[in-house]
């Protein structure tokens, strides 16, 4: 009988639907707003990471991210996974602001959590990177939640998913 090996990978990604339903919530918030009547308010967002934020002045732009900020925590998408740019005058009178965010496990911090997954003698498993995520493999299902729960036990400076159990 052949020994069958588990795995899972670790990723960290944003749920492209939530994003989208997040900007939804945000724009309708900002056509309610009493205070936003009259002013050159924008959201643009291409569908994939990048959004960005046009408004009149500095104080209405601080309004605009703490919307779509709290829309976006609203909706389960991580604050270590958005990332702000500097606002910087844009045309008429305008500020812009750009708001990337962040997907996939850089390749050095892939590296320190596979080092850290490695140093625990504890766990008997095999872990390896794969582009921007990292592949846990072990011989026991059970081996494999211990990695799970080790994983989510560390301070990372990036949110992190599991999937593809097998």
């Amino acid at each position: 009988m052949a020994s069958t090996e588990f795995s899972f990978d670790i990723v960290s990604k944003v749920d492209q639907m939530e994003v989208k339903n997040a900007m939804d919530q945000a724009d309708k918030e900002i056509m309610n707003r009493y205070d936003f009547k009259g002013t050159k308010i924008e959201l643009v967002y291409d569908g994939k990471m990048d959004i960005t934020l046009v408004a009149d002045d500095e104080f209405r732009m601080d309004q605009l991210k703490d919307i779509v900020f709290s829309k976006f925590l609203k909706r389960g998408i991580d604050a270590r996974q958005i990332e702000w740019g500097k606002s910087e005058p844009a045309g008429n009178i305008t500020l812009r602001c750009k708001m990337e965010l962040k997907q996939g496990i850089p390749t050095d911090k892939a590296k320190a959590l596979t080092k850290e997954i490695r140093d625990n003698k504890a766990l008997k498993v095999n872990s390896q990177i794969q582009g921007e995520e990292v592949r846990v493999s072990g011989k026991s299902k059970d081996d494999l939640q211990k990695c799970m729960q080790f994983v989510k036990g560390l301070s990372l400076d990036y949110p992190v998913d599991f999937t593809n159990f097998r």
